[in-house]
This record gives structure tokens, sequence and C-alpha cells, in this order.
């Protein structure tokens, strides 16, 4: 069923004031109306949407990455070390 102009106009002018009083309120709004447009949309399978991962997730990724680099790094100082030491033994028998 159609609204009549009158519902209209009086939609639009409380819409006006509530942007009027509380912008941070129409801010979130419109936040909450994008992500679900994009959650429809992924899940109606529509290309061209590409989930973005989580900012914790990345930040995990990237803490396992330089831990796995620093354990690297110990273990052929260690090696390193060690092959020189037992060259230094050598030399001196």
């Amino acid at each position: 069923m159609a609204w009549s102009q009158d519902e209209e106009r009086m939609l639009a002018q409380i819409e006006q004031h509530l942007v009027d009083d509380d912008p941070r309120l129409v801010a979130r709004l419109e936040s909450f109306n994008e992500r679900v447009r994009r959650n429809e949309a992924r899940s109606k399978g529509q290309p061209g949407l590409k989930r973005r991962p989580r900012r914790s997730t990345v930040i995990i990724l990237i803490s396992w990455i330089l831990i796995a680099t620093l354990v690297a790094t110990l273990l052929v100082m260690v090696l390193r070390h060690e092959a020189a030491a037992a060259l230094a033994l050598t030399t001196m028998l």
C-alpha cells in the first residue's frame, strides 16, 4: 500500500530533524545500512564484492610471521656459532 503525500512529507520532516539533531546517529545508521547491503549482496553471491580480513586477523598473521623469522634467524646464528666453535677446536688440535 502506497503512502499518502502527507505521510511521506511527515517522514521527510522527521528524517530531517534527526539529521539536524544527531549527525553521529546518521553516520552510524549509514554505516550499518552499508554493512547490511554488503552482507545481503554476499549472501546472494553477487560477484565483485570481496571480503576483507579483520584487522585482528592481519595482526595475528604478521605476528606469526615475525616470530617465525626471529626463530629462523636465531637458529642460523646458533648453527653458525657451533660450526665456528667446532672449526676452532679442530684447528687447535
